[in-house]
């Protein structure tokens, strides 16, 4: 069974606005003849690589629910300009929508066991959630109808 890691989205307001900024990135990446990878720098490594890079992927929270996730592709170990040990996690730049989840703040990011990942959502579901006012869903999910 993969294991997976699960991170906050820091200032995303919607998993739409995370595609957008992965859109953005890939954009860039592009233009500069880079590969059509989303990269994220954390600063600790995982000691569990392999089981991540066996199917895994990273979960994000997005004001306060697990509510996307990326296919994890690789993780790299580097040191920055300073010197200090950082972690690139390279995910396909596909966001899935996953059942909405609430999850309180943390730091860096998590392991996440497949069992207690939450599903993905259906492409129908998933258009119908993206598409709602987030308040609206926020209430919906705290009434148990999501």
């Amino acid at each position: 069974m993969p294991l997976h890691l699960i991170k906050l989205a820091v200032g995303c307001e919607s998993v739409k606005e995370l595609k957008e900024w992965i859109a953005e990135r890939m954009l860039a990446a592009k233009k500069k003849g880079l590969p059509q990878q989303h990269v994220h720098v954390t600063r600790m490594m995982p000691k569990r690589v392999e089981d991540i890079l066996g199917g895994g992927s990273l979960y994000w929270v997005i004001r306060g629910e697990v509510a996307a996730r990326e296919e994890i592709v690789g993780i790299e170990p580097f040191r920055d300009g300073d010197g200090i040990g950082r972690c690139r996690i390279i995910m396909q730049p596909k966001v899935i929508a996953v059942s909405p989840r609430p999850m309180r703040p943390f730091q860096g990011w998590r392991y996440l066991t497949a069992e207690d990942a939450p599903a993905d959502l259906g492409k129908a579901s998933a258009a119908g959630v993206e598409a709602m006012p987030e308040p609206l869903r926020r209430e919906l999910r705290d009434l148990g109808l999501l």
